[in-house]
């Protein structure tokens, strides 16, 4: 039996960073008794393989260098598995002078009170863009595009920051897609565009734990603390916690998984602490958050400062008063 290739394959760039491939069944293709699937190998940006009953797929990747694809049919009977020749299609770059994109793209996340999302990025301008460049930028979330409205000017007063206050980003989505398309204008260059794809949990800058309470009990501290503001359950996150004894200038870093904690310590000490967290396990690691507040706990008396001068004023005009009283 003879296998034919598909035919009419085609892509076709149907959102941001997002293309279409299809094609159609060879009509010479002989189908009695045979299972048709087609093997399809995206060659850049990204390579992949996969093979599919279907004939269309989309797949998300960044188009600023240009994407090529191909595509073979797959004939399967029994335990006999024969191939056709593949066919091969591409997409050109988009036109653009070198280094007119921007570089050092840097994206994060942060989730609200109220369970929303908003998106700040960075960027610098490409080193080739003349000094009139401006750049536009682009979010794209599943099926929702918006362009930002709130920039921030660098040098030659061009943007390099994007702040968006509100997006359509689900917080309750794990490892999704956040596409950011940066494209720009001159009067005396084309403008290359640039695209990045970030894991929307994986530029969450994390909010801080709550409610952090720190108290002795006998020779141990204790310290409990709630998760932070986010749809994610207790068990997804994980924390740092900074002890510094300020007596002995000693300090730790403890790594924990819950959201309480024992130790035992100096009961003649003083200590400074502080817990950040994290996300990991239910997702991709983000940002870790800032540190909360610093709690001091514990008695430190030996290394007062104030009662230790006026112990030393104390001593000394008892010092002074026994002196006249001699020479007297």
């Amino acid at each position: 039996v003879q296998v034919f290739p598909p035919v009419n394959f085609t892509l076709t760039v149907s959102a941001l960073a997002q293309v279409l491939l299809h094609w159609k069944p060879n009509p010479n293709q002989e189908q009695n008794n045979y299972t048709i699937r087609y093997d399809v190998k995206i060659l850049s940006p990204v390579p992949e393989e996969y093979d599919t009953k279907k004939t269309s797929s989309t797949r998300t990747a960044a188009l600023h260098n240009g994407f090529s694809a191909r595509v073979r049919t797959l004939l399967l009977h029994n335990d006999l598995q024969m191939r056709s020749d593949w066919v091969k299609e591409r997409l050109l770059p988009p036109p653009g002078a070198p280094e007119t994109s921007v570089t050092n793209l840097s994206c994060e996340t942060h989730i609200s009170i109220s369970s929303t999302v908003s998106l700040h990025c960075t960027w610098l301008p490409g080193q080739g863009a003349p000094e009139d460049t401006e750049y536009f930028l682009f979010y794209r979330y599943e099926a929702y595009t918006e362009e930002c409205q709130d920039y921030t000017k660098g040098k030659w007063n061009r943007n390099t920051e994007c702040r968006f206050s509100v997006t359509h980003i689900d917080p309750e989505e794990v490892d999704k897609l956040i596409v950011i398309h940066i494209n720009g204008s001159s009067k005396y260059a084309v403008i290359k565009p640039f695209q990045q794809l970030f894991n929307q949990n994986a530029i969450e800058k994390v909010n801080v734990p709550r409610n952090v309470s720190v108290f002795l009990e006998q020779n141990d501290l204790l310290a409990t603390w709630e998760k932070p503001i986010s749809p994610l359950s207790n068990r997804c996150f994980e924390y740092e916690f900074y002890l510094f004894n300020l007596k002995s200038g000693n300090k730790q870093i403890l790594k924990l998984s819950s959201n309480d904690f024992r130790l035992r310590i100096d009961v003649t000490s003083r200590y400074a602490i502080q817990i950040r967290a994290n996300h990991h396990i239910c997702c991709t690691r983000g940002f870790w958050s800032d540190w909360t507040e610093i709690i001091y706990v514990g008695q430190n008396n030996l290394e007062n400062p104030m009662s230790w001068i006026l112990t030393v004023l104390c001593v000394s005009m008892c010092c002074m008063f026994l002196l006249v009283a001699i020479i007297c």
